[in-house]
């Protein structure tokens, strides 16, 4: 398992952007040498944890759970014979592209060593939104993306350090509940009446993931 590239975005103004600015740095690229990856601070405040990478809308992405965005390159070619064209590391928007590992069937609170000094904790997957379907331009793309429940892992910075390209991943801890990526995402989306057994994931659970399951279970006690 490895780290194929790191994928760094830089901030454009785009029309199809939410954020107030008008930008998005959704457009990453893989670069050369040691990226710094580092803990942003909460949501709303800090933006990527990945030095020289652009968060334009701090309102939705960005911050502690969601500061370094990953995605299989397995699932990129998968896609690329999907749509019939190539799609290069970084083109759904990913900080770090990875090789050998199921990113999607990673559990919550599963933490990777990467290099020799960071360690990452998976802390959700990743919604597709406007911004995401208007980059790609594809028809139907937030259907299409949710239909295939492979959305990729936000993961939060335990240790921080520097990778690059080429670098080992390695599963450290696993834990034992059912909760993966995939998962957890069907929860929010196609199967809602999972929302309650995302609590099996414990304290690793994102904020947003036990407002999402109290306000599920209060509308069936309403």
């Amino acid at each position: 398992m490895r780290l194929l590239s790191v994928n760094l975005g830089r901030a454009k103004a785009v029309e199809y952007s939410d954020a107030p600015s008008g930008t998005s740095g959704i457009d990453k690229r893989p670069v050369q040498g040691p990226v710094r990856i580092f803990e942003p601070g909460p949501k709303g405040v800090g933006a990527s944890g990945v030095a020289g990478d652009a968060v334009c809308d701090t309102r939705h992405h960005g911050g502690t759970d969601q500061a370094v965005y990953a995605f299989a390159r397995e699932d990129l070619d998968f896609w690329e014979q999907e749509l019939g064209r190539p799609l290069a590391n970084g083109s759904f928007g990913e900080n770090l592209t990875t090789s050998g590992i199921d990113v999607n069937g990673a559990r919550i609170g599963e933490r990777w060593r990467i290099g020799p000094d960071l360690l990452l904790e998976v802390s959700s997957s990743r919604i597709p939104c406007r911004t995401f379907a208007a980059w790609l331009g594809e028809r139907g793309w937030v259907k299409r993306f949710t239909r295939q429940a492979a959305p990729g892992a936000y993961l939060r910075v335990v240790e921080p350090g520097e990778v690059e390209a080429g670098d080992t991943v390695e599963i450290v801890h696993r834990p034992e509940h059912e909760v993966t990526v995939s998962f957890q995402f069907r929860a929010h989306t196609t199967e809602r009446t999972l929302l309650p057994r995302l609590l099996a994931a414990g304290d690793a659970l994102h904020q947003e993931d036990l407002a999402a399951v109290r306000k599920y279970e209060a509308r069936l006690g309403g």
